[in-house]
Protein backbone atom coordinates (compact mmCIF):
# COMPACT_ATOMS: atom_id res chain seq x y z
CA UNK A 1 0.00 0.00 0.00
CA UNK A 2 1.23 3.17 -0.87
CA UNK A 3 1.45 6.10 1.46
CA UNK A 4 -1.38 7.77 0.29
CA UNK A 5 -3.56 4.76 0.30
CA UNK A 6 -2.45 4.69 3.81
CA UNK A 7 -3.36 8.25 4.86
CA UNK A 8 -7.08 7.31 3.03
CA UNK A 9 -7.22 3.87 4.85
CA UNK A 10 -6.96 5.51 8.20
CA UNK A 11 -9.45 4.91 10.69
CA UNK A 12 -11.37 8.26 11.56
CA UNK A 13 -10.28 8.74 15.50
CA UNK A 14 -6.44 7.87 14.44
CA UNK A 15 -7.16 10.41 11.64
CA UNK A 16 -8.10 13.11 13.66
CA UNK A 17 -5.02 11.93 16.46
CA UNK A 18 -2.49 12.62 13.42
CA UNK A 19 -3.73 15.92 12.09
CA UNK A 20 -4.38 17.25 15.13
CA UNK A 21 -0.61 16.07 16.06
CA UNK A 22 0.38 18.28 12.79
CA UNK A 23 -1.83 21.12 13.31
CA UNK A 24 -3.56 21.49 16.68
CA UNK A 25 -6.46 23.66 14.77
CA UNK A 26 -9.07 21.22 14.58
CA UNK A 27 -10.81 23.22 11.69
CA UNK A 28 -7.79 22.56 9.73
CA UNK A 29 -7.65 18.76 10.37
CA UNK A 30 -11.75 18.05 9.42
CA UNK A 31 -10.87 20.24 6.20
CA UNK A 32 -8.41 17.91 5.12
CA UNK A 33 -10.19 14.82 6.62
CA UNK A 34 -13.17 15.26 4.73
CA UNK A 35 -12.11 15.32 1.76
CA UNK A 36 -10.42 12.00 1.60
CA UNK A 37 -9.93 9.77 -0.74
CA UNK A 38 -6.79 11.77 -2.32
CA UNK A 39 -5.81 10.66 -5.75
CA UNK A 40 -1.99 11.43 -4.84
CA UNK A 41 0.10 13.09 -2.48
CA UNK A 42 0.05 16.15 -4.59
CA UNK A 43 -3.64 16.02 -3.62
CA UNK A 44 -3.17 16.25 0.24
CA UNK A 45 -0.73 18.78 0.61
CA UNK A 46 -2.77 20.79 -1.60
CA UNK A 47 -6.07 20.54 0.30
CA UNK A 48 -4.13 21.42 3.25
CA UNK A 49 -2.52 23.87 2.04
CA UNK A 50 -5.85 25.70 1.35
CA UNK A 51 -7.40 24.92 4.36
CA UNK A 52 -4.55 26.30 6.32
CA UNK A 53 -5.02 29.67 4.51
CA UNK A 54 -8.86 29.21 5.50
CA UNK A 55 -8.52 29.51 8.88
CA UNK A 56 -9.86 32.12 11.27
CA UNK A 57 -7.63 33.94 13.49
CA UNK A 58 -9.16 32.35 16.25
CA UNK A 59 -8.40 28.98 14.36
CA UNK A 60 -4.91 30.02 14.44
CA UNK A 61 -4.53 30.50 17.66
CA UNK A 62 -5.73 27.42 18.94
CA UNK A 63 -3.08 26.54 16.61
CA UNK A 64 -0.75 28.08 18.46
CA UNK A 65 -1.06 26.59 21.43
CA UNK A 66 0.63 23.44 20.95
CA UNK A 67 3.96 25.18 19.61
CA UNK A 68 6.38 26.10 23.05
CA UNK A 69 8.24 29.53 22.37
CA UNK A 70 11.22 29.52 20.18
CA UNK A 71 14.37 28.35 22.11
CA UNK A 72 12.40 26.38 24.77
CA UNK A 73 12.75 22.51 24.80
CA UNK A 74 9.15 21.41 23.62
CA UNK A 75 8.44 18.70 26.77
CA UNK A 76 6.83 15.26 26.51
CA UNK A 77 7.23 12.29 24.11
CA UNK A 78 4.24 13.18 22.07
CA UNK A 79 4.58 13.25 18.18
CA UNK A 80 3.92 17.50 18.20
CA UNK A 81 6.99 18.14 20.54
CA UNK A 82 8.71 15.22 18.69
CA UNK A 83 8.48 17.38 15.58
CA UNK A 84 9.17 20.25 17.57
CA UNK A 85 12.36 19.77 19.18
CA UNK A 86 13.14 18.62 15.41
CA UNK A 87 12.37 21.78 13.73
CA UNK A 88 14.48 24.03 16.55
CA UNK A 89 17.27 21.50 16.32
CA UNK A 90 19.34 24.13 14.23
CA UNK A 91 18.56 27.35 16.16
CA UNK A 92 19.12 24.98 19.31
CA UNK A 93 22.82 24.31 18.37
CA UNK A 94 23.60 27.88 17.39
CA UNK A 95 24.11 30.97 19.35
CA UNK A 96 26.20 32.33 22.25
CA UNK A 97 24.43 32.82 25.56
CA UNK A 98 23.76 36.58 24.47
CA UNK A 99 21.92 35.47 21.87
CA UNK A 100 19.74 33.08 23.93
CA UNK A 101 19.15 35.88 26.40
CA UNK A 102 18.11 38.72 23.55
CA UNK A 103 16.15 35.33 22.30
CA UNK A 104 14.29 35.53 25.57
CA UNK A 105 13.62 38.96 25.70
CA UNK A 106 11.93 39.31 22.25
CA UNK A 107 10.00 36.22 22.98
CA UNK A 108 8.46 38.03 25.85
CA UNK A 109 8.39 41.14 24.01
CA UNK A 110 6.24 39.78 21.15
CA UNK A 111 4.17 38.20 23.69
CA UNK A 112 3.39 41.26 25.46
CA UNK A 113 2.45 42.95 22.17
CA UNK A 114 0.56 40.20 20.26
CA UNK A 115 -0.42 38.02 23.14
CA UNK A 116 0.39 34.54 21.71
CA UNK A 117 4.03 32.72 21.24
CA UNK A 118 6.26 33.72 18.74
CA UNK A 119 5.94 31.46 15.43
CA UNK A 120 8.40 31.14 12.83
CA UNK A 121 9.29 28.09 10.49
CA UNK A 122 12.05 27.84 12.67
CA UNK A 123 13.70 25.12 10.54
CA UNK A 124 17.11 25.35 9.01
CA UNK A 125 16.93 28.33 10.52
CA UNK A 126 20.11 29.61 13.40
CA UNK A 127 19.18 31.77 16.54
CA UNK A 128 20.50 34.40 15.26
CA UNK A 129 18.07 34.71 11.87
CA UNK A 130 15.28 33.66 14.39
CA UNK A 131 16.31 36.81 16.87
CA UNK A 132 16.29 38.89 13.90
CA UNK A 133 12.98 37.89 12.33
CA UNK A 134 11.48 38.24 15.69
CA UNK A 135 13.14 42.20 16.51
CA UNK A 136 11.87 42.77 12.65
CA UNK A 137 7.98 41.29 13.87
CA UNK A 138 7.49 43.31 17.18
CA UNK A 139 7.11 46.22 14.38
CA UNK A 140 4.24 44.98 12.83
CA UNK A 141 0.60 46.09 13.93
CA UNK A 142 -2.01 43.46 14.57
CA UNK A 143 -3.47 42.82 11.10
CA UNK A 144 0.38 42.35 9.55
CA UNK A 145 1.63 40.08 11.90
CA UNK A 146 -1.67 37.75 11.90
CA UNK A 147 -1.03 37.43 8.55
CA UNK A 148 2.60 36.56 9.14
CA UNK A 149 1.38 33.87 11.73
CA UNK A 150 -0.78 32.71 9.81
CA UNK A 151 1.47 32.12 7.19
CA UNK A 152 3.93 30.37 9.58
CA UNK A 153 1.14 28.08 10.96
CA UNK A 154 0.68 26.76 7.19
CA UNK A 155 4.30 25.99 6.31
CA UNK A 156 5.02 24.24 9.75
CA UNK A 157 1.73 22.58 9.14
CA UNK A 158 2.62 21.65 5.85
CA UNK A 159 5.97 20.59 6.78
CA UNK A 160 4.63 17.96 9.36
CA UNK A 161 2.09 16.64 6.83
CA UNK A 162 4.78 16.21 4.45
CA UNK A 163 6.49 14.42 7.94
CA UNK A 164 3.63 12.11 7.98
CA UNK A 165 2.81 10.92 5.04
CA UNK A 166 6.03 9.72 4.00
CA UNK A 167 6.35 7.73 7.81
CA UNK A 168 2.73 6.06 6.79
CA UNK A 169 3.54 2.43 5.41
Amino acid sequence: MDRVEAFNSLPAGRLEAELLAVCAAPAWGRAVAALRPYPSKEAVMAAADAAARSLSWPEVRQGLSAHPRIGERAQGDSKEAAWSRREQSTAAGSGDDDTRAALTAANHAYEDKFGHVFLIFASGRTQEEILAAARERIGNDEATERAVVTGELRKIALLRLERLLDALD
